[in-house]
């Protein structure tokens, strides 16, 4: 989707635009980054000044790829270049606040790989005549809900990414507006506990807090809403999004999910609908194309739409 791209004052475009995109998506290497934001053009030599030009004014810092030392920079913005982002009012803000610890931690592949996700929906928008942009994605986005098998219990469901994506069908002269809930498994936690986030979304799908009753309401007319309802015309599907490991292994992790999950009846009379492919064939093949296997139900590849049958693009 296009947006405006102010940003700090005095800076070029592409370091607005890139001040944006570290503000939205918190750590983002320089490869990424000239995918996301440049495309266009054949090499990043620009993007570098741009991104250095932050850098010396103090509005972002860097770090080494923990996996490949300093060959690779990752960019975030300091306290001021998030300010300065937050002062413009583009974006909604995020309390979340980068620091040199947190770039250099454990969390910071995971952070890369939804970044990669995320990227692979906006390449494969732009092939297709879709809408899909660097901004079309948030990050860490907590939804409260209860649920009865932990009675009094407040809890959160907190996605990797809610991404916001229009399919647009030339020839139906339609357009839809699709919102998936984005979840990425590098392989770092058991099969049993990667079930227990499809029970957050059961969970969450299926809450509906009471009405709050007063002395003019009619008992027959407090009806529950889905809280959900609240932030969305329609449950978002649910896309699992497998990488980390050699993609024999993650067949295999695939179908010990699948299998576990098609043994929980919680999971199997949820109306969420949820399906499971790897990051490799997410970027080679599009989201579009039949490489998710639903998490309950028939075993037979779908695509994002998560339809029994392939929907043409």
């Amino acid at each position: 989707m296009p947006y405006p791209h102010a940003g700090p004052t005095g800076l070029g475009q592409i370091a607005q635009q890139a001040s944006q995109v570290l503000y939205q998506h918190r750590l983002v290497s320089t490869t990424l980054l000239h995918q996301l934001i440049t495309p266009h053009h054949t090499r990043a030599e620009y993007l570098r000044r741009q991104l250095h030009t932050l850098r010396e004014t103090g509005l972002a810092e860097t770090v080494g790829r923990r996996i490949s030392g300093q060959t690779e920079l990752l960019w975030w913005l300091t306290e001021k270049g998030a300010t300065a982002v937050e002062s413009v009012g583009l974006l909604p803000q995020r309390p979340y606040r980068m620091t040199p610890e947190a770039a250099l931690g454990p969390l910071q592949e995971h952070t890369l790989a939804t970044v990669e996700t995320g990227l692979a929906f906006v390449d494969w928008a732009r092939r297709l005549g879709h809408e899909c942009g660097p901004l079309d994605w948030s990050p860490e986005t907590a939804h409260f809900y209860r649920d009865d098998s932990r009675p009094g219990a407040e809890l959160s469901l907190v996605p990797d990414a809610v991404l916001n994506y229009v399919h647009t069908d030339k020839q139906a002269r339609q357009r839809t507006l699709l919102t998936f809930f984005i979840e990425v498994d590098r392989t770092q936690m058991t099969i049993a506990r990667l079930a227990q986030k499809l029970h957050a979304y059961a969970a969450y799908h299926d809450f509906a807090p009471q009405p709050p009753s007063g002395r003019g309401t009619k008992p027959g007319r407090r009806t529950a809403i889905p809280a959900w309802r609240y932030r969305y015309p329609a449950f978002p599907r649910l896309l699992l999004v497998l990488t980390g490991a050699s993609e024999s292994r993650l067949a295999r992790r695939i179908a010990d999910l699948c299998s576990l999950a098609a043994s929980t009846p919680a999971l199997t009379s949820s109306g969420v609908r949820a399906g499971v492919t790897t990051l490799a064939q997410l970027r080679e093949l599009g989201p579009f194309a039949s490489i998710f296997t639903p998490v309950t139900g028939p075993s037979e590849p779908t695509d994002a739409w998560l339809h029994p049958t392939t929907q043409t693009n």
